[in-house]
């Protein structure tokens, strides 16, 4: 008896046409690279391979922080401040898998209903299947395709369920870690985790008992941190100043570093 050996081979025709989407912009076809990438097609590890580096500037943020702090919601309003200054905005939002279907459990698309109908804003959730570190395996990926379709910034929610969530670091060069008001003792056990990964910490739900403290508290060990009210705005405007910064000293490290 003969064992059959089923060999997958890809179609540069397709890999190429699908590429030349993406950097055209398409929406579609947007989706269906990194929806390929997701289940390894060989036409989407093709499709990716055929996209032209693309050295123009954006904007990456990652967003991290423990469930119930409100990353989704200061996620949805960076997305909206950013389109009133008519930037493309896409969002990768990562969630932890469903054990039926294997697909993102909570669905960010929900959250960010407001913005579905917008053509200049992206939002993807994407599950973990099993992935640690806080990432979906194709999430670095899939910002790249984000980055060659022309999105101006792309945010990336962590799954915030946990303190090794190092993956961000490597995705986006700016990382925001949000918390809520309150932590008391919580904030030297969260030192060793989550909040030495961030560049920016955001104390979200400012207006509640107790921020002040918390802002005090990490200001102790990290010099940039920010009280915000994601529902009304407030502190977005020094948060925005904020990234700005830091992005443009990130670019300028990574200049410095080129030409040594």
């Amino acid at each position: 008896m003969t064992n059959s050996v089923v060999t997958i081979t890809k179609s540069p025709g397709r890999a190429l046409a699908l590429a030349e989407q993406v950097r055209s912009g398409n929406v579609r076809a947007v989706s269906r690279l990194i929806t390929l990438l997701e289940s390894q097609d060989p036409d989407g590890i093709e499709g990716l391979r055929l996209l032209t580096p693309d050295t123009r500037p954006r904007i990456v943020i990652g967003v991290t922080g423990y469930p119930g702090a409100g990353k989704s919601t200061l996620i949805n309003a960076l997305l909206t401040v950013y389109r009133q200054q008519e930037m493309k905005v896409a969002v990768l939002a990562v969630d932890v898998s469903s054990a039926m279907t294997g697909g993102a459990l909570l669905g960010d698309r929900i959250r960010m209903q407001e913005h579905v109908l917008d053509s200049g804003v992206y939002i993807r959730s994407m599950a973990t299947r099993g992935n640690p570190g806080g990432l979906a395996r194709t999430t670095d990926a899939a910002r790249l395709v984000l980055e060659a379709a022309g999105y101006d910034v792309v945010l990336i929610e962590t799954v915030g369920v946990g303190q090794n969530e190092a993956d961000i670091m490597n995705s986006a060069p700016t990382v925001i870690a949000v918390v809520a008001p309150g932590l008391g003792d919580e904030v030297q056990a969260m030192k060793a985790g989550l909040l030495e990964l961030a560049h920016i910490i955001v104390v979200n739900k400012g207006d509640h008992p107790g921020a002040d403290q918390t802002v005090r508290d990490l200001r102790e060990w990290c010099s940039t941190v920010i009280a915000t009210v994601a529902t009304t705005g407030e502190g977005l405007s020094e948060l925005l100043a904020a990234i700005a910064v830091h992005q443009r000293m990130r670019g300028m490290a990574d200049s410095h570093q080129r030409f040594e």
